[in-house]
């Protein structure tokens, strides 16, 4: 009934540009937190950013200066700017979404399906 549609993750050179868009269809009263996470094979997933409903901004340590995440609630959508990328920065990409579906409903979280980042030279 929710789904997560991923976008604009590929290849790129170390010190390229990357941005990520996801965007959350289906039926829901409102969406809450948004992010991105991403893992590598071997390694748990890790949080690389988030935004709340009021704007609030969080980064993992690696990407402050680099990645900048947004949202535009009016296309319920989130976008993840990535800059200056490094080889550390390749994993799958994995939006996350925790909304509310219906009024008064606890909320619930939804991934997309994820989208591989891979920095290269």
């Amino acid at each position: 009934q929710v789904r997560l549609v991923e976008s604009g993750g590929g290849l790129v050179q170390p010190g390229g540009s990357l941005r990520l868009s996801c965007a959350a269809f289906g039926s829901f009263f409102s969406i809450n937190t948004m992010g991105w996470y991403r893992q590598v094979p071997g390694k748990e997933r890790e949080l690389v950013a988030s935004v709340t409903g009021g704007g609030t901004t969080k980064y993992v340590d690696s990407v402050k200066g680099r990645f900048t995440i947004s949202r535009d609630d009016s296309k319920n959508t989130v976008t993840l700017q990535m800059n200056r990328l490094n080889l550390e920065d390749t994993a799958v990409y994995y939006c996350n979404v925790g909304l509310y579906r219906d009024y008064d409903w606890d909320e619930e979280d939804y991934w997309g399906q994820g989208t591989q980042v891979t920095v290269s030279s």
